[in-house]
């Protein structure tokens, strides 16, 4: 993940979901979908970044619980990060 304070009124989401991370195009954007809803649930609480989520391998065989789960922590340290950046 990475994370790039933006000028904009709030916070983007990029995504790569790589094919050496499952072969099925189904399976990719499942996570994608995945990852865009669970964004799209927490954007409110992040500050004005660019956010870009790069899936590993070990999604693949996550259920969709695991993934939602993981992505909430996630949302969660990038807001107490950048609460504590003095460049935010």
């Amino acid at each position: 993940m990475t994370v790039i304070s933006n000028d904009k009124s709030g916070p983007r989401l990029g995504l790569a979901v790589a094919l050496r991370v499952t072969r099925t195009a189904v399976e990719r954007n499942r996570i994608r979908r995945i990852i865009r809803e669970s964004f799209r649930l927490h954007q409110h609480t992040l500050p004005a970044v660019d956010v870009v989520v790069s899936a590993r391998a070990n999604a693949r065989g996550a259920s969709a619980q695991t993934l939602r789960g993981s992505l909430a922590a996630l949302w969660r340290q990038v807001s107490e990060r950048c609460a504590l950046s003095p460049s935010s």
